[in-house]
Parts: structure tokens; C-alpha cells; sequence
């Protein structure tokens, strides 16, 4: 018990500081980056867990400097290949609260067959996705996110590509979790952050980075001071949605279809409206959330879709403890005498 107690109390004290790594940022001045490191050295404290059972993984890109910059067991992996080490190393040690850290080219691009895998199988692991839209960190190619007809260095007469949209990716792959965030609003990618590490299963946040560099202000009409009330609205389980800069609009479910609608018109007010339910298992709706985009539609913000499934690592666990106690082969060398054998 007191091993226990003096346990509880050396957690209790950790701060963000003790997060802080001696690593210079070299991030670009004003890159989204900056913001969305200093909500997770916020969030990692509050947690209620040691300090070396964290882990951050990483592929390649800006966002993948993240493991040199917090002050925790850290992995800097291969192009696209993030999921897979946080696979494995989720599935060696399932006590572990594993991180990973990945950018629309990473995981949408050649990442991609690995993240809806991942995605699909629910490890209990957390993702966080800086969309920036943008190959930045190789100056200035299109990605799967970029719209299509955008001029970048890779698409001088404008992309021809359809862009994927991460969150209908993941839900579509049969994921449990999916939240997204800006990266202009700090408190509320804290607390995306803080309900992704308490669910259990695989938890995407999609985050909304600007790279001032190679594709500044691609998210400034859902987060410029005069556009982001009317073109964002923040979804809260159990209310309705509202959002407007006065408040005064919501979104209604008609048929198989959501509409915007003016509220205290056509005698519409809050009970008219949608009201968020991100426990649902059908996901349907969720899809729909995850769909929306001006300028037909605020984008949705918060989390979006949460249910609890069972983990693939929890499943793996439970598999090795029946195998070990009900299988008849229990060493190896029991392995190499069950059947024929030869010699050369």
C-alpha cells in the first residue's frame, strides 16, 4: 500500500514542465505546430499517468519532430509508418498511453492502407492528424486533403484530385473516435485531447494546422475573427446545434439530410434542432458531422463520434491468456517436438 500511495503521489506532481524537453523547436515562427505542443505538455499531467508510461510516435513530416519535443520515450519513424510502430508497441506493452503524431501526407498519403487498419482494428491508441493540406516539410506539394484545382508546386495548372476528408475516412473504416480542432483555439484541442486519452480505442483528432510557409491561411475562412462563428459550430453530447455569431442559427435533421435553419423563424427554436448524441453506434449521423464544410455548412468542431468497442490490444491480451492456459503447447520446445521433424 505504500508503494502504492507514494506511486499516486509522485503523479499527482508532475506538471508540464516536467513534459518540456531540452530540444530547440524548430518549427517555423507561427507555425500551427507551436499551439497544438503546448495544449498536449498541458494535457499529459492532468492525465494520472507516470511519466514513463507515455509514448510518442511519429512518421515523417513537420508534425513528426513531435517525439524531440516532449520529454517522454519518443519513436521517429519512416514515411507512413507511424501506425504500425504504435501498433507494435501498444501491443508489446498495453499499458502504455501511446501517442502518435502524423500529418495529412503521412497517414492519408503513404500511410494510408495503414491508417484504415488501424482505424478499423480499434487499438487503444491516440492520433492526432495536423491537416495543413500541404506537403510542407518538402516544400509546397499537394496532398490528399489539398482542394481540388489548387495551384501548389507539384500542381501548377491546379490538382485534379478529389481530396479526402479525415474524419469520413476514419468513421467509414469503422472508427470509435473522432474529434477535430483548430489550431487557433487552444482550449478546446485540450480538451479533445483530455476525451481521447480517457476512450478506449483508436482516437483521431483531426487538427487544423496552418503552415504559414507553404499554405498560409488555407483554414481562414473557418477560423478568420470575421468568419468563424458563422462557419464553425461546436458540438457539446446532449445539446442542440447552434452557432452563428449572434447564436441564432442551428442545424436541423430533415428526412436523411441536415439544413441550416434561423432560429425564431417558421417557428423554429432549440427543440426543433439537432441534438448531438456522439455515444451513437450508428453512424450515420456522425458521417454526415464529419461531411460539413462552407459554405453550405459550418464545419463541426468538438468531438464528433465516441463508442465503446472492444480494443484490439484488450482482444490480443485476452487470446495469449486463453492460449496459454487451454493450449497444449506451452514453451518452444514443445513447439519444435508437436510434429514431423527432419534433418538435413
Amino acid at each position: 500500500m505504500a508503494d502504492e500511495t507514494a506511486a499516486i503521489t509522485q503523479v499527482q506532481g508532475v506538471t508540464k514542465e516536467d513534459f518540456v524537453s531540452d530540444q530547440m523547436v524548430k518549427w517555423c515562427p507561427g507555425c500551427g505546430d507551436h499551439a497544438i505542443l503546448s495544449s498536449l505538455l498541458k494535457v499529459l499531467p492532468e492525465l494520472g499517468i507516470p511519466k514513463e508510461k507515455f509514448v510518442i510516435v511519429s512518421g515523417i513530416g513537420c508534425s513528426s519532430r513531435f517525439p524531440y519535443y516532449v520529454k517522454t520515450y519518443g519513436f521517429h519513424g519512416i514515411h507512413g509508418r507511424a501506425a504500425v510502430l504504435s501498433t507494435g508497441i501498444k501491443i508489446s506493452n498495453p499499458d502504455l498511453s501511446v501517442w502518435m503524431v502524423t500529418g495529412d501526407g503521412d497517414s492519408l498519403a503513404i500511410g494510408g492502407n495503414h491508417f484504415i487498419h488501424v482505424m478499423r482494428r480499434n487499438l487503444d491508441i491516440n492520433i492526432m492528424l495536423f491537416n495543413n493540406k500541404i506537403y510542407g516539410l518538402t516544400k509546397g506539394q499537394y496532398s490528399p486533403t489539398t482542394p481540388m484545382g489548387y495551384i501548389t508546386k507539384s500542381s501548377p495548372q491546379g490538382t485534379i484530385e478529389h481530396p479526402f476528408n479525415a474524419g469520413e475516412l476514419a468513421i467509414g473504416a469503422q472508427g470509435t473516435f473522432f474529434a477535430r480542432a483548430t489550431d487557433t483555439n487552444p482550449k478546446l484541442m485540450s480538451d479533445v485531447m483530455m476525451e481521447a486519452a480517457h476512450h478506449r480505442g483508436t482516437s483521431l483528432i483531426e487538427i487544423l494546422q496552418n503552415c504559414v510557409i507553404f499554405n498560409n491561411n488555407i483554414h481562414n475562412e473557418i477560423t478568420s475573427r470575421e468568419t468563424k462563428d458563422d462557419n464553425q459550430v461546436f458540438l457539446r453530447h446532449g445539446e442542440p446545434l447552434i452557432f452563428g455569431k449572434n447564436h441564432d442559427k442551428g442545424i436541423q435533421l430533415v428526412g436523411t439530410r441536415l439544413k441550416v435553419v434561423a432560429l425564431g423563424k417558421n417557428g423554429i427554436d432549440e427543440t426543433k434542432l439537432l441534438v448531438h448524441n456522439q455515444y451513437e453506434a450508428d453512424p450515420g449521423i456522425h458521417m454526415m458531422l464529419a461531411r460539413m464544410a462552407p459554405p453550405e455548412f459550418p464545419m463541426a468542431m468538438g468531438v464528433i463520434r465516441s463508442v465503446a468497442l472492444p480494443t484490439y490490444d484488450a482482444l490480443m491480451k485476452s487470446l495469449i491468456a486463453r492460449e496459454k492456459q487451454q493450449g497444449k503447447i506451452k514453451n518452444v520446445d514443445q513447439l519444435l517436438h508437436s510434429g514431423k521433424t527432419w534433418e538435413i
